[in-house]
């Protein structure tokens, strides 16, 4: 990874996040939405969607760095396999997180079924995303695909999760995470190869 290589996903990367910010800004004013920040509402205007949508996409990048080198590090202490089945695992655990810790936080107002829209969505569209990385590159791709657009997108997105706001968690999540599958499909292009490189 050069130094050009990185400034190119950085920008990017930093532009996919202050434009989806901005789209998904504009939807939520549409239906007159509000995000609430430390118990205040504020209303979206377009410097906050941009300056929002900046800095989910430098959180996400963040995410994503902190993501390879966890990987390289744990590459060279256990086997593939062994990684392999702790990211299922951790998979699952984080999915379980997402409605169980979430329904019972918010006192149990809603059904479950309320709570399951989100992982049932970060399945759904991570599926998508790591069938395209496969394509891209090779089968060993789909497991650290779907842990990183899961359960690293979910540990990302845990500021908009505890306000438990339909609007901050959609305002947060769309750009975050199109950055992270922006990232984690670019990657084997920018590195110039078509193996996995993770």
């Amino acid at each position: 990874m050069t130094l050009r290589k990185w400034f190119y996903l950085f920008w990017t990367t930093l532009l996919i996040g202050a434009v989806t910010a901005v789209i998904a800004g504009l939807v939520l004013q549409l239906t007159d939405q509000q995000v609430e920040l430390g118990g205040k509402q504020i209303g979206f205007s377009m410097i906050t969607m941009i300056l929002g949508g900046a800095t989910i996409s430098v959180l996400s990048q963040m995410g994503f760095f902190a993501y390879l080198i966890v990987r390289y590090i744990v590459g060279g202490i256990i086997r593939k396999w062994a990684w392999d089945i702790v990211q299922v695992i951790i998979i699952v655990i984080v999915l379980f997180d997402l409605i169980y810790l979430r329904y019972v936080s918010s006192g149990q107002q809603m059904s479950w079924g309320v709570y399951m829209i989100l992982p049932l969505s970060l399945i759904i569209v991570s599926i998508g995303v790591a069938w395209w990385k496969v394509k891209m590159t090779n089968r060993s791709a789909v497991i650290p695909t779907l842990f990183f657009m899961i359960a690293v997108t979910a540990i990302e997105a845990i500021p908009s999760l505890r306000l438990d706001n339909a609007a901050s968690t959609i305002f947060m999540m769309v750009p975050l995470y199109l950055c992270n599958a922006w990232q984690i499909l670019i990657l084997s292009r920018v590195l110039n190869t078509n193996k996995e490189p993770m």
